[in-house]
């Protein structure tokens, strides 16, 4: 495992994370996640990635939940969560406390997201959305006064346009207030150009960061869905039913098929190979794996002796097969 800077920060985030989006509470209980955490950590992930909306909650009480009963020094590991869509429905009267990022709102969001993950601080917390109802003004002085008051380390936003993550660091700059140093996008071979494109300028002129989500276009580069969905995995939820249109895309399987034929030339699987693809992406701080099993991790951790194995010509090939389809 290799470590890298988190942007200009002096943070140091390992290669590969560990992720809890549809996983923890829904197909993960506290102590399938302890297992899991465990054997992440002892294969040198330092960095655990949840969000205040994942299981309503219920995420955060799991990731908490382990890291109490594993016990580790906090020095030795790197938690994030993220703020935008709030909890569940409870009133009428909701309105400051669902898909925002009031002050109101942040304020409390941290809180609660401190209660249930058992933690005196957060290392890293996100804007997990732009709210164009709500001045970035404010929304940056209060994630920046998170820091001020120890209840957060660093913070950046999740899927915002280069516009907006530059207007929020302009104004923090403005103002001498904490900038935003990170960016959660999605990225993996059929979603590149927000990455590569949009947000190219970012990189020199802010110094930003990236923790990328979902490598394997949520099991899609697994080659699980060629044949339909399978009962068990994530395509099968009924929370994730809105997916399975994407995952079932005739030509992405195509291409994931030829993949298929590259890795095993390479010897490795299709998901190791996609994933060593993000990986290899100098502007990328940690790749945000996730797991519902044991095995499932340590096979996705094998990507780490693939990522060297990416010449520039194993790139061109890849690029010949995927990139015709990517967006």
């Amino acid at each position: 495992m290799q470590y890298r800077r988190l942007g200009r920060s002096g943070l140091q985030v390992s290669e590969l994370s560990l992720g809890s989006w549809v996983t923890y509470h829904n197909q993960v209980d506290t102590k399938a996640a302890t297992e899991m955490l465990a054997a992440a950590f002892d294969a040198g992930v330092n960095f655990f990635d949840n969000a205040e909306v994942y299981a309503q909650g219920e995420s955060e009480v799991v990731m908490g939940q382990a890291f109490k009963a594993l016990g580790w020094n906090r020095l030795d590991y790197i938690v994030s969560t993220k703020f935008f869509w709030g909890l569940e429905r409870t009133s009428n009267t909701d309105t400051n406390r669902r898909n925002t990022l009031n002050r109101k709102y942040l304020m409390q969001a941290i809180d609660g997201s401190l209660k249930r993950m058992q933690l005196d601080f957060i290392d890293l917390v996100y804007c997990h959305r732009p709210d164009p109802a709500t001045p970035v003004e404010e929304t940056v002085r209060a994630m920046s006064d998170m820091i001020t008051q120890g209840k957060a380390l660093y913070w950046g936003t999740s899927e915002w346009s280069a516009a907006d993550v530059r207007a929020a660091w302009e104004i923090a700059d403005k103002h001498s207030l904490h900038k935003p140093v990170m960016e959660q996008p999605q990225y993996h071979l059929f979603h590149r150009s927000r990455v590569e494109n949009e947000y190219a300028r970012l990189y020199e002129d802010t110094g930003l960061g990236l923790t990328t989500w979902s490598p394997l276009a949520s099991g899609l580069l697994t080659g699980k869905y060629k044949h339909g969905i399978p009962a068990g995995s994530r395509g099968s939820l009924e929370s994730m039913s809105w997916m399975r249109e994407q995952l079932q895309d005739a030509a992405k399987n195509a291409a994931v098929a030829e993949l298929e034929k590259l890795a095993a030339e390479l010897g490795c699987n299709v998901a190791q190979l996609a994933i060593a693809w993000v990986n290899r992406n100098p502007r990328v701080s940690t790749v945000i794996l996730g797991a519902s099993k044991i095995g499932q991790l340590q096979d996705n951790l094998g990507a780490l002796a693939v990522t060297p194995k990416l010449t520039p010509e194993v790139l061109a090939r890849i690029d010949a097969i995927a990139k015709p389809l990517a967006r």
